[in-house]
């Protein structure tokens, strides 16, 4: 059965989750930049012991932004997956905006990254990722490549492959080549319709889906492990929809409803055409 929240509750997760994104429209209507995020003095570089990146203040300007970002707009919000966290401080996110957008790639909301798509803001991100409860040898398939920035964090975490796809031409290749560029060897993409998951390297352990279809795709959920999990936005084209974590257990799926989220609409064939996974 599918946990329903309290509705007070539902509602404030939904504005705690989509005012960052609020505050920057404002912002930009106004013809202004949002406020720097503060940086802390005293943090300590991290090596990734996956793409081969070794960051340093003298390398990297940005690095004590990213780790204040993940100070105080991710772990003093409950993410606390100390993978989550290290891989969220490790992967330079100004690498995957626009150049135009570099100043802003450490605020928590999304930024666009053409094509009618976004990257989506840190704090999801992190929160996605953890969702995903993902350990050793782990395979995951990514619905959504986009900028490669949810791929990277994935590949960071070291547990296992990634499988990523991207319905949009420009944006696969893009992302390919930054990726490969970054060092993300155990990350592999490929251009095409993300509805029907890539039945080439089935089963998946957990798949992640970074745009949000009306229904939950039957192709994704017969590409699952015994005990797969899939974290996915589901709800109409619009402002609002509801993150979900399905998770299949003895051959059935349980739900777990996680309230509202903001994200662009699955596009495609398949979303337009498909059918409906049966839910609990």
């Amino acid at each position: 059965m599918v946990k329903k929240q309290d509705y007070w509750a539902q509602k404030i997760a939904i504005i705690s989750r989509i005012w960052p994104g609020i505050l920057i429209l404002i912002f930009l209507a106004a013809g202004c930049t949002p406020p720097a995020s503060r940086i802390s003095p005293t943090a300590s570089p991290e090596s990734s012991p996956t793409s081969g990146l070794i960051l340093t203040p003298a390398e990297d300007p940005f690095l004590q932004a990213r780790l204040e970002m993940v100070k105080s707009t991710i772990e003093s919000r409950g993410v606390n997956d100390p993978n989550v966290l290290r891989a969220m401080r490790i992967v330079p996110r100004h690498l995957f905006v626009p150049p135009n957008q570099t100043s802003l790639a450490y605020e928590d909301h999304p930024l666009p990254i053409g094509y009618g798509q976004t990257i989506s803001q840190p704090y999801i991100v992190a929160w996605m990722t953890e969702l995903l409860d993902l350990k050793e040898g782990d395979k995951v398939l990514e619905i959504g490549t986009g900028s490669g920035y949810q791929a990277a964090v994935l590949a960071e975490l070291g547990y296992g492959e990634v499988y990523s796809i991207e319905i949009i031409p420009e944006l696969a290749e893009t992302a390919s080549k930054r990726l490969k560029e970054l060092g993300y060897d155990n990350v592999q993409t490929k251009q095409g319709d993300g509805y029907y998951g890539w039945k080439e390297h089935a089963p998946y352990d957990a798949i992640i889906v970074t745009a949000a279809p009306d229904h939950l795709p039957s192709p994704l959920v017969a590409q699952l492990t015994e005990d797969g999990r899939i974290v996915i936005p589901i709800g109409p084209v619009g402002f609002f929809q509801t993150l979900w974590k399905f998770e299949n257990v003895n051959g059935e799926l349980e739900a777990q409803n996680l309230g509202g989220v903001a994200f662009v609409p699955l596009t495609g064939a398949g979303v337009e055409s498909g059918s409906s996974a049966p839910t609990p």
